[in-house]
């Protein structure tokens, strides 16, 4: 019988791509001296620096399969979703989940063994295994239980903070499980082979069973950034207050407000829930004035910083689009009653925090608050006047309007677009240059004399002036300038300051051909977009992987771009299904 799970078989490849589950902090991978496992946390209150977890030392490493004499094993790995089975000369381990913090393996049926370090401190054996913690600050344990008999169980410290475990069993039948947790309770219970393996390809067949098709030429991929949206969730706690995707599991741990929006995005073609939870955590956490935080960790939030500048710290306003879309998706009319009042409170606290001059339009008073963090148009400094900033807030408005008529705030619906309209007039009158063909932004009044493709982002406004929106188009497909190989970049490459590899100074970023797409849709250029979109998808399938961003010039991904990621993934998902869309219409 087919299984999507059998489509995806051997994506995981422990390399670059990581065992993991959803829900799951484990991530199990390998490099030259076997398997290691490491957490998906965060510990910035401890380490004081954002990004340690990226440098941490793997939380178990060396974990090697031994045959009866305690000889390491060479193996051969085969994985899907669901397993990954380790061939050796002895007999196939096979790996999987038995629950979220828990990996079962199980053994070949004649003596074998499993040979790992642990970065743990503490450590004791018992007669079905053993149980190691790290002490101090951060507290973290691992019981290693064997329903099979035992014919070796050592532990031994081969630093002061690191434990080796020699595990060696008599032949039989049975298993062993690896609980990893922050708990005080272990789960040492071992469920047959059979119920494990069972129950973890019926999770995956149940995730997949919900997803919609798409066009054949898409089918592979599009499984892989499905399987991914649900591999990348991690379990609640503290602050994660619900169940959400992070923008990768290996590189970026926690929930930052753009990507979360870009993700629910694609939850509402398949899972609904996680669509609107991808919101609503980003509202637990909402500030008394209005201001959604930059980014949510099991820590706390993010909402100021004091690099590059000090400033409070958010993100670009995108809220009432997203939840706009997943009405459309589900006609789920309490959602839009559920949302309302905190999406007026989160617009509210743009116009009166962040017009800073007076003029009718806002300023970015942080890098980050942008998303492009080390854009060439900060390079002058703080505060900036950004025509994608001011687009956004425009298009909120406009949808504001449009769930202000659907809950039955008729008032609240004509405001919004009359304050939207004037916006626009602002925009047009201050950000426009006719001799560029482009709204530019401004520092201290003066424009910032850079293309990026975020002057041309005013194409998303509905009734936007034509004559303007017709020149934006054209500068899409300038191949001197947008329309490189692998386009769009994030800098036009005719600039001085344009770097293909360097994050928001050239690369190409997948959520900006989305927002270009359906800025030329909205207004009118409806083939220019299809053209956009394609070519975008066609990138996308060039790699087994999604990455945080790609190299205009090369399509591969950047040096230092994050391996699966989240927006990439998500923005695939939901453009092949407006493909396959506009096929059968066609049809």
């Amino acid at each position: 019988m087919y299984s999507p799970l059998t489509d995806l078989k051997n994506r995981i490849d422990l390399t670059h791509i990581p065992f993991t589950e959803r829900g799951s902090r484990i991530l199990v991978m390998k490099n030259g001296r076997g398997l290691i496992i490491r957490l998906a946390e965060r510990w910035y209150k401890l380490t004081r620096s954002i990004s340690a977890y990226r440098q941490r030392p793997p939380i178990v490493e060396e974990w090697v399969f031994v045959d009866a004499s305690g000889n390491e094993l060479e193996t051969r790995l085969d994985s899907q979703p669901d397993r990954v089975v380790f061939h050796t000369n002895i007999g196939d381990f096979t790996l999987a989940f038995a629950d979220p913090e828990t990996l079962f393996l199980s053994l070949p049926e004649t003596a074998c063994g499993v040979r790992f370090r642990a970065n743990m401190d503490l450590g004791q054996i018992d007669r079905r295994g053993g149980v190691l913690r790290v002490t101090g600050d951060i507290r973290r344990n691992l019981a290693y239980t064997t329903n099979r008999v035992i014919i070796e169980n050592d532990l031994e410290m081969f630093n002061e903070t690191g434990q080796q475990v020699t595990l060696m069993v008599q032949a039989g039948k049975g298993g062993m499980l690896v609980n990893l947790t922050p708990r005080l309770g272990f789960n040492r219970y071992i469920q047959s082979e059979d119920d494990v393996l069972t129950k973890a390809r019926l999770r995956w067949e149940e995730w997949f069973s919900s997803v919609p098709p798409v066009l054949p030429e898409y089918h592979l991929q599009y499984l892989y950034a499905w399987w991914l949206m649900a591999a990348g969730i991690i379990s609640t706690r503290f602050f994660t207050t619900r169940e959400v995707l992070t923008p990768s599991k290996i590189h970026y741990v926690g929930v930052w407000q753009w990507d979360a929006l870009f993700h629910a995005l694609a939850y509402r073609h398949g899972h609904v829930r996680l669509a609107k939870d991808q919101l609503r955590i980003l509202l637990d956490h909402q500030r008394e004035d209005g201001m959604l935080p930059d980014a949510i960790h099991d820590e706390g939030t993010v909402t100021h910083l004091d690099f590059p500048i000090e400033a409070d710290v958010t993100k670009p306003p995108l809220l009432a689009w997203t939840i706009w879309k997943i009405f459309e998706t589900t006609g789920d009319r309490e959602f839009l009653e559920e949302t309302y009042e905190a999406v007026v409170r989160w617009i509210t606290w743009w116009l009166r925090r962040n017009d800073r001059d007076g003029d009718g339009l806002c300023e970015y008073g942080h890098p980050f608050s942008s998303g492009l963090d080390d854009s060439p148009l900060w390079d002058g400094g703080m505060p900036v006047c950004s025509p994608d900033l001011n687009a956004y807030l425009v298009l909120q408005m406009q949808y504001l309007a449009k769930i202000a008529a659907e809950i039955g705030e008729a008032h609240d619906a004509i405001n919004w677009n009359q304050r939207a309209a004037i916006m626009m007039g602002r925009i047009d009158e201050i950000l426009w240059d006719e001799e560029a063909g482009l709204y530019l932004a401004r520092k201290d009044g003066q424009p910032i004399r850079l293309k990026t493709p975020f002057s041309l982002f005013p194409l998303l406004v509905e009734n936007s002036d034509k004559t303007k929106a017709e020149q934006l188009a054209k500068h899409i497909f300038n191949k001197e300038t947008f329309w490189s190989k692998f386009p769009v970049p994030s800098v036009a490459v005719d600039e001085t300051t344009f770097d293909p590899e360097q994050m928001w100074r050239g690369p190409t970023w997948v959520n900006v051909n989305y927002l270009l797409v359906e800025g030329l849709e909205r207004s009118g250029f409806v083939e220019e977009a299809r053209k956009l979109r394609r070519v975008t998808l066609k990138m996308l399938m060039r790699l087994p992987d999604f990455f945080e961003y790609y190299n205009p010039l090369t399509g591969q991904p950047g040096a230092k771009a994050a391996p699966i990621f989240g927006w990439s993934a998500a923005m695939f998902i939901d453009m092949a299904l407006q493909e396959t869309a506009e096929t059968r219409i066609n049809d």
